[in-house]
């Protein structure tokens, strides 16, 4: 158990260097919005003083982050497979870091529909950028093209509805977890002509 508070105490001391350094600030600046000396938070950052759970608060408000954040241990579970809905071409991971967040990867083959009574309006943002072919984006009485590696986001109270164009085409999907609950049907499952959108 030692072993694994050394290392991440060993963590810690090089997330508040290495989010200081990103920001652009100097030992000093980050001293002073901690409210720390600089020789203190020099000797924090190199491991030679105790880290206390007061100025790891204090130093994760001045870095912006939080201090769940800043202890946060790395996982095993690194790489994660996604669930396949292979009769409608779909891939779906969760986002751990955000369980509501689902990023999906779906092959369309039809266009969008016709009917302007198709499209689905409900809480929620999406972000979506076509991997290959090119979709279209119905969005409101609005009509976007989408090709290769364009990307779209919209709040989904936005009638909206996607599809392909000229042949098939695979995007990648960000759902927030309004957006993922919008595009679920009562039974739960997912209704294919709205996976994509």
């Amino acid at each position: 158990m030692e072993q694994e508070d050394e290392g991440l105490d060993s963590l810690v001391r090089k997330r508040i260097r290495a989010l200081r350094v990103a920001q652009g600030w100097s030992l000093e600046e980050l001293a002073t919005r901690a409210n720390l000396s600089q020789s203190s938070l020099s000797r924090i950052e190199n491991g030679q003083r105790r880290l206390a759970l007061d100025q790891l608060v204090t130093l994760a408000r001045a870095l912006d982050t939080s201090l769940d954040q800043l202890v946060e241990t790395a996982t095993d579970d690194v790489v994660t497979s996604p669930m396949i809905d292979g009769t409608h071409g779909l891939m779906r991971w969760p986002i751990k870091g955000d369980p509501g967040t689902t990023v999906t990867r779906q092959r369309m083959t039809e266009p969008p529909p016709d009917n302007p009574a198709r499209m689905r309006a409900h809480p929620g943002r999406e972000w979506l950028v076509v991997l290959s072919g090119t979709a279209i984006l119905l969005l409101g009485n609005r009509r976007f093209r989408l090709e290769r590696n364009q990307a779209a986001e919209f709040p989904t109270m936005m009638p909206h509805a996607i599809g392909a164009e000229g042949g098939p085409c695979e995007i990648l999907g960000i759902f927030d977890r309004d957006a993922r609950r919008g595009h679920q049907r009562e039974d739960g499952s997912r209704d294919p002509q709205e996976d994509g959108d």
